[in-house]
């Protein structure tokens, strides 16, 4: 421990990361407002998010959510780390424009870099922008009529330069809750026009930082830029340093956080929680030893980029679910006690009934 700089140890962080997150309890909170405290939340999967706010917030209904996706409060685009997130449509509108530059960067990808060879790509955004005016219009819609300007393209792969290089939304239906897995045909609106009003005209990478630790902290420079995707926000974070203060972690690694912000007890229960695949708590850190252990990161690391459910015990990680139909089957990475089988199991019990609501009979099976 550095003089005078307090040493903040793995339960410690475990226990703050579950209050920040809203998973210490479940909280009496609306859907947008803890939306809007989580920044954003990952949802390649559109159900994913709403079992990720069953799972933080008390009375919480499928509805809850749809009706901010459909009322334009909430919404579902590519944001941070090139991925599909839901933010409140006002935090969109400054968020986007301070991840856009790593987004854009995606067209260097061979994936997409030899599909737009020779084309200039302010001409492609502009063409892209006047063919979604007034209407959203599915990516294969969308490519199509691209295809017909800039011919001898893939059409998909000019209608995702497109999403890439102009602020825009998935609207509904493709993002509300229904199938599980991902969703096909996936359209797409110009934000300012699906929001109503003009996106910030700069980066507000101060403004991200401190919501980050709100959500997150107390993490290292290297931790946010690992959940937002862009990088060289050391300089940011030391020009907020003054606003901040700082720890360290048992490693010794500098972690800030805001000044008035509470630290999680140590000693205090954590309850079961199943969380979707891609929750903010597992992926909101580079190094994620605060909630699930470098052994059992490797164990689900080869499934990782598909997205694995997982399930809290004791405030980590120690084991993944899958739903199949009606019936959950709960696979821990080492064998429970009885009391935390019962524990696993009733949390089980709630999310079919979340899930299946008509299902009388919910069927749990555990290896």
């Amino acid at each position: 421990m550095s003089s005078g700089v307090r040493e903040l140890s793995r339960r410690v962080l475990n226990r703050t990361l579950l209050e920040r997150q809203l998973l210490a309890r479940r909280v009496p909170r609306t859907p947008l407002e803890a939306i809007e405290h989580l920044v954003a939340m990952q949802a390649q999967m559109p159900n994913g998010p709403y079992v990720g706010l069953w799972a933080r917030l008390e009375n919480f209904r499928p509805d809850d959510l749809t009706s901010l996706l459909e009322g334009r409060d909430v919404v579902h685009a590519t944001m941070l780390r090139r991925t599909q997130h839901l933010a409140r449509g006002e935090d969109f509108g400054w968020l986007w424009p301070t991840v856009a530059s790593i987004v854009r960067k995606a067209l260097t990808d061979a994936y997409y870099a030899e599909q737009i060879e020779g084309i200039d790509l302010d001409e492609l955004a502009r063409v892209g922008r006047r063919l979604l005016a007034g209407k959203p219009l599915h990516r294969r819609e969308l490519g199509r009529l691209l295809a017909d300007r800039f011919p001898g393209r893939t059409p998909g792969r000019l209608a995702e330069a497109v999403e890439l290089l102009e602020a825009s939304v998935h609207p509904p239906p493709h993002c509300t809750w229904g199938r599980w897995g991902h969703r096909n045909g996936t359209p797409l609106a110009l934000a300012d026009e699906w929001l109503g009003h003009p996106l910030a005209d700069a980066p507000q990478p101060e403004t991200m930082v401190l919501r980050y630790l709100a959500a997150f902290g107390p993490a290292g420079v290297m931790d946010i830029q690992a959940w937002s995707g862009l990088t060289r926000l050391r300089e940011v974070v030391e020009g907020l340093r003054p606003k901040l203060r700082s720890f360290r972690d048992e490693q010794g690694s500098e972690l800030f956080d805001l000044p008035d912000a509470p630290l999680g007890e140590p000693d205090r229960p954590a309850p079961v929680r199943l969380l979707p695949a891609f929750d903010n708590a597992v992926l909101g850190h580079r190094d994620r030893t605060r909630v699930i252990s470098e052994e059992n990161r490797r164990r689900i690391t080869p499934r990782a980029s598909a997205g694995v459910p997982v399930f809290l015990l004791d405030g980590f990680v120690e084991g993944t679910w899958t739903l199949t139909g009606d019936r959950l089957h709960i696979a821990p990475f080492r064998p429970l006690s009885d009391s935390e089988t019962a524990a696993v199991q009733d949390e089980a019990a709630q999310l079919l009934r979340f899930v299946t609501p008509d299902n009388t009979e919910p069927t749990i099976t555990l290896t």
